[in-house]
């Protein structure tokens, strides 16, 4: 089946230099590398300014897909087409030269990607060895990882001396209540000022499903009203892996941040415009 790609606009109105901060490119000659997933359908520039201009985002953070692993050459050519909207998330390993990072931070990438799930290029066991290299740049560290499990990462994650967006809305597997254990420590993550948090993917780990995604959805609003300067949104399009009955309605997905805000135009702002340019230098 065709991956949709236009539809009815979402409700939702974006301001102007909504910035989209997570989703990924997969173009034609870029090969799948060892231990990554098999590439999926192919996704390209021309298909995301489909999706660009039906949500109204202006801005966009292209991330390296877990199937590309440390090969961040297809991420470099898309940054270099889009040029001054965009910005980067790579995958960085310990071994990662100096004149390779300095290639990719010439070509706007800003992050790097820590994923602690299967297929992921760099795990939590390797990320204060990547902060090392990238802070000096300026870069901040995505990281993603079970929200259930955040308990047993926490010496790591408070250990680090930079910025860091806890990915996926923490990404818990099995949506927890909002007075979970895991879920409170990760509200005082967010109390600290390094600490992001990414309001993307709540169709993976929802249970309750289209078009609101409720049980997903009360951990959002909590972790919005808790601290909205550290809120960011990504459409993590082209929602890889997701079967076509799943297939999230990207409209949909712009205006249930509406609902988790409340739809107040301030806040909104914060989340699509202000903190995103803040965090990629737009």
């Amino acid at each position: 089946m065709p991956r949709p790609l236009d539809g009815d606009r979402p409700t939702l109105t974006a301001p102007p230099l909504t910035t989209d901060t997570h989703m990924h490119f997969f173009l034609p000659g870029y090969d799948g590398q060892p231990g990554g997933p098999p590439l999926p359908e192919m996704a390209s520039i021309e298909d995301y300014a489909v999706v660009r201009r039906r949500l109204g985002i202006e801005r966009v953070i292209a991330v390296q897909p877990n199937a590309y692993q440390a090969d961040n050459s297809c991420l470099l050519h898309c940054l270099r087409q889009l040029g001054d909207i965009a910005r980067g998330v790579a995958v960085v390993t310990p071994d990662t030269a100096e004149d390779e990072l300095l290639s990719l931070h010439d070509a706007g990438v800003r992050g790097a990607r820590i994923m602690n799930l299967p297929g992921g290029g760099i795990g939590l066991d390797r990320m204060r060895e990547v902060e090392s290299l990238v802070r000096p740049l300026g870069w901040h560290l995505i990281v993603q990882f079970d929200g259930r499990n955040i308990l047993d990462y926490l010496p790591l994650l408070r250990g680090l001396q930079g910025r860091f967006i806890v990915d996926h809305i923490g990404k818990f597997l099995e949506p927890v209540p909002t007075d979970a254990p895991s879920f409170l420590e990760l509200k005082r993550l967010l109390d600290s000022d390094r600490c992001y948090l990414k309001l993307a993917g709540c169709y993976e780990t929802s249970k309750a499903g289209a078009p609101k995604f409720d049980d997903v959805g009360r951990l959002a609003t909590d972790l919005i009203a808790h601290a909205p300067e550290r809120m960011i949104w990504g459409s993590n399009w082209p929602h890889i892996g997701v079967s076509a009955d799943r297939y999230p309605d990207d409209a949909q997905l712009l205006d249930v941040l509406g609902d988790w805000t409340g739809n107040d135009p301030a806040l909104l702002h914060r989340i699509l415009v202000d903190t995103p340019a803040e965090l990629y230098g737009f």
